[in-house]
């Protein structure tokens, strides 16, 4: 895998090639956010599978290199910076970022992100029957969903309409740019609007994998999700197992 660093402390970024490298990343130095940037180009080469962000740049916020690099390409973003407020993780998000890990982090953690958010799987169909891995929660009819629709036409959710096929959302009819893992857990919780599901089969089924310190950041896409959507209730946390989607009424 080819790897884009972009951090302007070389000691840090020394040390972190280094790893990388020691686990087969191709790993290219950018020190500011201009050269990032430049990196980026068709001209400069094949291309990366991943880029590593650090928010706080010489010559330009973080924020605004996610920005220009989403405009460019989908290429997975990983925001890898000391800012650990919340309100900065869901910016980063909204942003196009796939991930956002916090200063001082795990060197194992860093490397299962960025093979998770590499990692592109089609989603998987809906199950017909709750018990493979959702369960319903009490009350909860388990019959035809909400959200059914005929097959080949978007899944319907009061304003908000979700193409499976094209990863395309809208929101009372326009656009919403959703990150690839956003659109993931959306897709997952829409095919069976009222079923719970368990925060691990979210983390199995969204990020494949079963590590423990994904349920952060599960957290804040939801919350990403929520304000993205102009909706809030319709996802709906249920307390010590998951979370399910509730579809508008009317």
């Amino acid at each position: 895998m080819r790897l884009l660093l972009v951090e302007d402390d070389d000691r840090v970024a020394a040390a972190l090639s280094a790893v990388l490298g020691r686990h087969g990343f191709e790993v290219r130095h950018a020190r500011s956010g201009e050269e990032a940037i430049q990196a980026m180009l068709p001209a400069e080469g094949p291309g990366f599978d991943c880029v590593l962000l650090d928010l706080g740049l010489p010559d330009q916020d973080g924020f605004e290199v996610c920005s220009r690099i989403r405009r460019r390409t989908d290429t997975p973003v990983i925001m890898v910076t000391a800012r650990a407020d919340v309100r900065s993780r869901i910016h980063g998000l909204n942003l196009g970022a796939d991930d956002y890990v916090v200063k001082p982090y795990d060197t194992g953690e860093l490397l299962a992100r960025i093979h998770a958010v590499s990692r592109r799987p089609p989603l998987r169909p809906p199950v017909s029957a709750p018990g493979a891995g959702a369960s319903t929660a009490p009350g909860t009819a388990a019959a035809e969903p909400a959200g059914a629709r005929v097959a080949g036409t978007p899944l319907r959710l009061g304003g908000v309409a979700i193409d499976l096929p094209t990863r395309q959302v809208t929101v009372e009819g326009a656009p919403v740019a959703l990150t690839r893992k956003e659109f993931d857990l959306l897709a997952l919780l829409a095919q069976r609007p009222g079923v719970v599901f368990r925060r691990e089969q979210i983390i199995s089924e969204v990020w494949r994998t079963a590590w423990e310190g994904t349920g952060r950041t599960l957290e804040v896409h939801v919350a990403s999700l929520r304000s993205k959507l102009r909706t809030p209730a319709m996802i709906e946390t249920v307390r010590g197992v998951g979370y399910r989607l509730v579809a508008p009424v009317g």
